[in-house]
């Protein structure tokens, strides 16, 4: 007999009871009888729903869903992080973060929520490269905090790669709480801002600020929008096509 078989059998006989058959020889069983009372029955019936519903499941407990909260890591982890001790990139410090949380009833930390921080603190800055495209590198004081470039050989040539030495993956660890905050504020800020109106001094602002080729992600947080929302903007607006290039 299988596991659902076992399960099948045993709300068979904890509906009789609950219904005052006596499950072996399916007599009633008499009105003073223990499983005849109130209280017992309903348990039982509360029992067997939820039997059925492990039933219908195939047999396996369905996990109860938990509200994630927004990414943490206690002190007591932090100081387990795995330095590298050759530079690596941001994607590789997001990962080994993310290790040591429990993501169970967090979320996981984003390395582009990393990489925004750092431009916001002027580590790091959007540069226009000759086929348009835009990548972020490191400034003077990104450099300063172990922040560097490395070129390498791909399967499509040579391409440049962003790397994070020992000082920076310390300055990152050190600053995770800055972080995650600064994060959740600009995710709270672009929520209550979407579908919102916009205003002539807001459109006013996002021109300016487009103008002056500052990154979509920091007109974003200047004006409390999502990216996405940016983007939409200056499309109506006539400053990039429905691919989202500049015209």
């Amino acid at each position: 007999m299988t596991e659902l078989e076992k399960m099948q059998r045993a709300k068979m006989y904890i509906d009789k009871l609950a219904n005052g058959i006596n499950p072996i020889d399916d007599t009633p069983a008499s009105d003073t009888d223990i499983i005849n009372n109130v209280r017992l029955s309903r348990c039982l019936f509360y029992v067997s729903d939820i039997l059925r519903q492990v039933i219908e499941n195939n047999g396996v407990i369905a996990k109860s869903k938990t509200t994630k909260q927004p990414f943490s890591l206690p002190a007591e982890k932090i100081t387990q992080f795995s330095f590298s001790p050759t530079p690596i990139p941001v994607s590789e410090i997001a990962k080994r973060i993310n290790d040591l949380a429990d993501l169970e009833t967090c979320y996981k930390l984003k390395y582009s929520e990393i990489t925004s921080w750092l431009i916001e603190i002027g580590a790091l800055e959007e540069k226009v490269m000759p086929d348009g495209a835009k990548k972020k590198r490191p400034t003077v004081q990104g450099e300063e905090l172990g922040i560097l470039t490395e070129q390498r050989v791909g399967y499509n040539g040579n391409y440049t790669v962003v790397l994070y030495n020992r000082e920076a993956q310390q300055f990152i660890l050190d600053n995770i709480e800055v972080i995650v905050n600064y994060s959740d504020s600009k995710k709270k800020a672009a929520v209550e801002n979407k579908g919102q109106a916009w205003t002539p001094e807001e459109e006013e602002c996002l021109v300016d600020l487009f103008n002056k080729n500052v990154p979509v992600s920091e007109i974003a947080a200047t004006l409390k929008r999502s990216r996405g929302g940016i983007r939409a903007r200056l499309k109506k607006l006539g400053f990039i096509d429905s691919s989202g290039d500049v015209e």
